[in-house]
């Protein structure tokens, strides 16, 4: 007998089919775990893949699991394959930690785009933060020279930014001028997902609608909340996928609807903490994702992007 027809392939929805392949952990929500579940409920079949399985996140005082190696990941896709179920319209990854794992993702964006040569790759390049690598230094010169060029969206932090231009970033101008240098390098969107400049914290988004134009930004100014979270960055990168794919032409809209979303689901965190009796200052927060459901689906706007001129 005939499997039965894939229906997300037969009966393709309006939003689309993702494969994630990030971080898994049991416990808590970082990488896939908060990722997948926005996107669901934004409409979109996600398919996730595990690069790691770990009990709970790495800011724990232990962790246990497994790392899933370059050759796993390719089984993986040759499974998927040989059944004809490669067929996507995203792909979406976060955090990488080997050299090797990075050089399959690459592979795994030309087996998809021989599949469907549409498909938009959105990339959270996780190399660091606040001046401190967190990934093998080598990995910088992959994402440089080999991701970025075949990225549609590209959601790095200021650190990242900084490292993919070899510049420095000490004002929006630096921040504008950091996406121009990345457009030409390949990805037609770029959102730099924080930039601390004298005191405040922004958002500055990037849209080259076409090659040789110049690109339509904009800023955000975004709230510190004073504590610290994980998986804040999965989620907004999720979030700017969700949204970009649904207003295409309107990425400050997009990100406008994540920063929103972020920010009512931070808030709720940091006050179920504070009504657990827990001081939200003395350590990292784990996300409410499941209770901010409401807010993922039908952000309110609080956050308004500033066109620059």
């Amino acid at each position: 007998m005939a499997p039965p027809p894939i229906l997300s392939l037969a009966l393709p929805s309006e939003t689309g089919r993702v494969l994630s392949i990030q971080s898994h952990t049991v416990q808590g929500y970082v990488g896939n775990k908060s990722a997948v579940f926005p996107l669901q409920l934004l409409g979109y079949d996600v398919d996730p893949i595990n690069s790691v399985q770990f009990s709970n996140h790495t800011g724990y005082p232990t962790f246990k699991g497994q790392v899933l190696n370059g050759e796993q990941l390719w089984a993986l896709i040759q499974g998927l394959e040989s059944n004809d179920l490669l067929y996507y319209t995203h792909l979406l990854t976060g955090y990488i930690g080997s050299v090797s794992f990075l050089s399959t993702v690459l592979e795994v964006v030309n087996k998809l785009r021989s599949i469907n040569p549409k498909l938009r790759y959105v990339c959270d390049p996780v190399m660091g933060d606040e001046g401190k690598l967190y990934v093998p230094p080598e990995l910088v010169s992959v994402y440089r020279e080999k991701v970025v060029p075949v990225a549609s969206m590209l959601t790095p932090n200021q650190f990242e930014a900084e490292l993919l231009t070899n510049s420095r970033i000490e004002s929006e101008r630096d921040g504008r001028e950091a996406c121009n240098i990345l457009h030409a390098a390949g990805p037609s969107m770029v959102v730099i997902t924080s930039i601390n400049i004298d005191g405040n914290l922004l958002l500055i988004g990037s849209h080259q609608k076409e090659q040789g134009l110049s690109p339509e930004q904009f800023k955000i100014v975004i709230p510190k909340i004073p504590a610290y979270f994980t998986g804040t960055g999965d989620l907004t990168t999720a979030l700017l996928l969700g949204w970009s794919n649904k207003y295409p032409n309107n990425l400050d809209k997009a990100a406008e609807l994540a920063v929103s979303t972020v920010q009512a689901l931070l808030q709720r965190t940091v006050n179920d903490y504070k009504t657990a009796g827990h001081d939200p200052q003395s350590t990292s927060l784990e996300i409410r994702l499941i209770q901010s459901q409401d807010d993922i689906r039908q952000p309110e706007i609080k956050f308004r992007a500033e066109r620059y001129a």
